[in-house]
């Protein structure tokens, strides 16, 4: 973006030279013109799903934004949602189209976070992910070898994913699902994985919820799940350098450390490519075994540990979406998904 280009797809910029936040190392102008560069890519991403994104000023705490401002332009696209405990319909954006992107990047919106399911068919998750992440002051190396656990349980189960940086200090693995999973099915499917992946090397991995009972191992988080949110592929993060998160093929994961990818480079990296697209296999149904989430692996005695990990709480805005009794969980049982339906969707 050159001085005086100011205004792109009918929005306009303000502050531009501005730092984006304290200590990143970028300005607004960096961040507006990375998320331009790689918009077709993240679209892809983001399209049809509801968005909450994570905002900051300089000087300011970050804070994450889920309902859309009053001021919000009539031409963003959202999905109304029911809120049952505050009893109030809650505007999530879906960022479905370029100029959203850039509305949202004026706001300075730098991470967006999406949900596993679309708003076309809220009732079924297509991904099961798997958060990797590490113990504190480890290596990276550490959470690739996590990794190449979880890469393994996969293959013995018959299914394949594809893998990125979180943006942070971890990886995530997605896996693409048939049309029809169901929620509970899924949410089990992910237990199971990580449970066969932590049995592989109990020592290097753990599916223990509670932090001070990991050990110094990396934790295998497969929480993501039900009304959970996930950073989205090519997703900045409010980190010194602004890195993003990006994809890698499983052969390159012992070459790539998270602060290689930046609002800087990312865009040039990919050389007109969309890597996180090439390398996600094909939609897949469900191993029956983990769908029933059967945690044993080929030579190792069933525990059920993962059945017994504790449940990652609804991120706040998706605890609103529901009886306060269900917020707790992210596998409950999805009555709020009744109140969705594509006939009441906005600003498409």
């Amino acid at each position: 973006m050159s001085g005086g280009d100011d205004e792109r797809a009918g929005v306009s910029f303000t502050h531009l030279d501005q730092e984006l936040f304290d200590g990143s190392g970028a300005t607004k102008r960096n961040l507006i013109d990375y998320l331009d560069a790689v918009s077709a890519r993240m679209l892809r991403c983001l399209d049809d799903r509801p968005l909450s994104v994570i905002r900051i000023r300089p000087g300011q705490p970050a804070f994450m934004q889920k309902n859309l401002p009053k001021y919000t332009p009539d031409w963003v696209p959202r999905a109304p949602i029911w809120a049952e405990a505050s009893r109030r319909e809650v505007s999530y954006a879906l960022c479905n189209n370029r100029r959203t992107l850039l509305w949202f990047a004026n706001q300075r919106a730098v991470e967006y976070h999406v949900t596993l399911f679309t708003m076309s068919n809220p009732r079924h998750p297509d991904y099961l992910v798997l958060d990797l992440d590490p113990p504190e002051g480890s290596a990276f190396s550490t959470v690739v070898q996590a990794a190449h656990l979880i890469h393994q349980a996969l293959t013995d189960a018959g299914m394949a994913g594809a893998v990125k940086t979180s943006g942070a200090k971890g990886l995530h693995v997605f896996v693409p699902l048939a049309a029809g999973s169901s929620p509970e099915d899924v949410a089990a499917a992910t237990r199971a994985v990580a449970a066969r992946a932590e049995r592989i090397d109990p020592d290097l991995a753990t599916t223990a919820f509670v932090k001070d009972e990991r050990a110094g191992k990396v934790f295998l988080d497969s929480t993501r799940a039900g009304g959970a949110t996930v950073v989205a592929a090519y997703s900045p993060r409010i980190r010194p350098g602004v890195p993003v998160s990006f994809p890698i093929a499983w052969e390159d994961l012992d070459r790539v450390a998270p602060g290689d990818f930046t609002v800087h480079n990312a865009a040039g990296l990919l050389d007109g490519g969309d890597p996180w697209a090439d390398q996600m296999p094909p939609a897949q149904e469900l191993d029956a075994d983990l769908g029933r989430g059967g945690s044993h692996h080929p030579g190792c005695p069933s525990s059920g540990h993962a059945r017994r990990q504790t449940p990652r709480p609804l991120p706040a805005g998706f605890g609103a979406l529901m009886p306060l009794s269900l917020s707790q969980s992210v596998s409950p049982d999805f009555d709020w998904l009744n109140h969705v339906t594509p006939e009441r969707f906005t600003g498409l």
